[in-house]
C-alpha cells in the first residue's frame, strides 16, 4: 500500500468529525471504513510478530551418574525458554558411544549436526573444525569477557579459533573401598609388586579386584593407557599426535607385555566385555569389588542425595601405581578439560544469537557452581568454589590433584578419531589375552600409518 495515501488517510481523523450527531454518525462510518482500508496507517509503529526459533541440543547425560547434570541443564533450558518465549529447545539424550562414534561423525560428513551438542576436544575436533562444521566461539568469548574465564582451552583451539567449551574438568583416579582394604589388611598399592599382592588377596577373599563394565570398550582402555604412560611418559603419545611418532617402540612394548601380565591375573569380573558401566558401578557400590578405575564424573554415586547413605565414608582415591618401567617411571594423573559443548557452523542470524544466549546461560557462574555442588564435577571455569560443600570424596580428588606433579590427557582424547576405535579394540583384545604385545602394537601402527597417509604426514 502506498505510504503517502496511508498518511493522508491517517490524517482524515480530527475533532471536526465530533460536531453534531450527524457528524458523529458520519465519523463512525468513516472509522469503520478506515479500519478496513487503512488500518495499516500505523503499521510502522506496531511490533512485528516474533520469529519462532527451534534449536536442537543433543546431550549424553542418560546414565544414573549423570542425573544431576541432566537436571541442572534441563532447568537452565526451561528457564531460558520462559525468558525467550519464541525459542523452543529440543533437548535429546543419546548414548555417548552412539553419539560420539556413529551419529555425530555421520552428521559431520553430511554437514547436518545438531545446533548444540556434547563434544570432546583434542584431536577429535580437528577434522570437524578443518571441514568448517563447528562454530568459532572466540568472538563470543571476547564479547562476553570470558577469554580468561576457563582453566584450559588449549585442546579446544584450532588455528586462531575456539571450537567448543569445556563444561567440566575431570580426573581418572582409582577409587577403592577403604573398609574392605582395612578388613583384609591391605594398603594402597604404589608399585607393581604391591598391586599384584592386592589383586591376589582380593580374589582370595572372593572379591573382584577391579570393577569393570567394558561393553563400550573405553573403560578397559583407561587401564591400558595408564600402563603405556607409566612406561613411556607423554613423549611418545605427543609425537604420535603431532604426526611424527610410532607405536613400535621398546617402552610401549614393555608396557603392553606388563599389561598382558596384569590381564592374566584376572583382575576384572567375568565377561566384563559384555557388562555395562552401570554394572561396574553397582558392583563397587555393593562392596563386591575392591577397586574401580574411573573418572571424577562418578562422584555423585558416592555422595549426594541419590547416593547410598554412608558409602562415601568407605571410599578412598589414589593415583594408578608405578609399574617399574625401564626409564624413570611416569606418575602422571590422567586428567583434562576435554568434555564440553560445541555448536554447528550452520547457525545464522537469530538462531545463532539464540543458541549463543543459551550457551551463555549454561556457562553462567551460578550454573557452573551448581554443577560443582550438585553434580560434583570439577569446575572448568575459574569460579569461586567452597570445597567444604563438595563432600569427602570430592575433597580427596582435589587433594590428589594438588599432590600429583604431572598430568596427561587420556589417550582416547589425545588420539585422532581414526585411531580411537582401534585403540579400544586392542585394549579389549589384550584384556581377553587374544593377541601378543607385538601383534597389538603392530595393529595400532598399521592404523596410524593409514591415518598419516590420509592427512599427508
Amino acid at each position: 500500500m502506498n505510504k503517502s495515501i496511508d498518511n493522508k488517510r491517517c490524517g482524515l481523523w480530527n475533532g471536526s468529525f465530533m460536531r453534531g450527531r450527524t457528524r458523529s454518525l458520519l465519523a463512525g462510518i468513516l472509522i469503520s471504513i478506515l479500519v478496513v482500508l487503512g488500518a495499516g496507517c500505523s503499521s510502522e509503529s506496531q511490533p512485528q510478530a516474533t520469529e519462532k526459533i527451534k534449536l536442537s541440543f543433543r546431550h549424553v547425560w542418560i546414565q544414573e551418574h549423570n542425573a544431576q547434570m541432566l537436571k541442572i541443564v534441563s532447568e537452565v533450558i526451561k528457564q531460558f525458554e520462559l525468558d525467550h518465549p519464541n525459542v523452543r529447545v529440543d533437548f535429546e539424550g543419546l548414548d555417548q558411544t552412539v553419539h560420539r562414534e556413529q551419529r555425530l561423525k555421520s552428521e559431520m560428513v553430511t554437514g547436518n549436526p545438531p545446533d548444540i551438542f556434547v563434544l570432546f576436544s583434542g584431536a577429535e575436533i580437528e577434522p570437524y573444525a578443518r571441514a568448517g562444521r563447528l562454530l568459532d566461539l572466540s568472538g563470543f568469548l571476547k564479547e562476553n569477557s570470558m577469554d580468561d574465564g576457563f582453566y584450559d582451552l588449549s585442546l579446544w583451539k584450532f588455528g586462531s579459533g575456539v571450537y567448543g567449551l569445556p563444561i567440566e574438568g575431570f580426573v581418572e583416579p582409582v577409587y577403592y573401598n577403604k573398609q574392605l582394604f582395612a578388613e583384609l589388611g591391605l594398603s594402597v598399592p604404589t608399585n607393581w609388586d604391591q598391586l599384584v599382592q592386592v589383586i591376589t588377596k582380593l580374589k582370595a577373599a572372593g572379591l573382584v579386584p577391579f570393577s569393570l563394565g567394558n561393553q563400550e570398550r573405553w573403560p578397559g582402555a583407561m587401564h591400558y593407557h595408564y600402563f603405556l604412560q607409566r612406561f613411556a611418559g607423554s613423549a611418545v603419545i605427543d609425537q604420535i599426535v603431532k604426526g611424527k611418532g610410532s607405536f613400535m617402540n621398546a617402552d610401549y612394548e614393555q608396557a603392553t607385555e606388563r599389561f598382558l601380565e596384569f590381564a592374566k591375573l584376572s583382575p576384572f569380573p567375568t565377561m566384563s566385555d559384555t557388562r555395562s558401566i552401570a554394572y561396574a558401578e553397582n558392583l563397587f557400590l555393593d562392596g563386591k569389588a575392591g577397586m574401580f578405575l574411573s573418572g571424577s564424573w562418578e562422584l555423585n554415586l558416592f555422595q549426594g542425595e541419590n547416593s547410598t547413605p554412608g558409602f562415601a565414608d568407605k571410599v578412598g582415591v589414589f593415583n594408578f601405581p608405578v609399574l617399574s618401567g625401564p626409564k624413570e617411571a611416569s606418575v602422571g594423573l590422567a586428567r583434562g578439560y576435554t568434555f564440553g559443548l560445541g555448536l554447528s557452523a550452520n547457525l545464522e542470524g537469530e538462531r545463532r544469537r539464540a543458541a549463543l544466549d543459551l550457551v551463555k546461560a549454561i556457562y553462567a557462574p551460578d550454573v557452573q557452581r551448581r554443577i560443582v555442588y550438585e553434580s560434583f564435577r570439577l569446575p572448568a571455569m575459574k569460579i569461586a568454589v567452597d570445597y567444604r560443600r563438595t563432600g569427602p570424596v570430592f575433597k580427596q580428588i582435589v587433594d590428589l590433584l594438588e599432590a600429583s606433579p604431572t598430568a596427561f590427557v587420556p589417550y582416547d582424547n589425545a588420539l585422532p578419531p581414526a585411531l580411537q576405535e582401534p585403540f579400544f579394540q586392542v585394549a579389549e583384545q589384550l584384556i581377553a589375552g587374544n593377541v601378543s604385545a607385538r601383534e597389538a602394537l603392530q595393529s595400532l601402527e598399521a592404523h596410524l600409518q593409514q591415518y598419516y597417509e590420509l592427512i599427508g604426514k
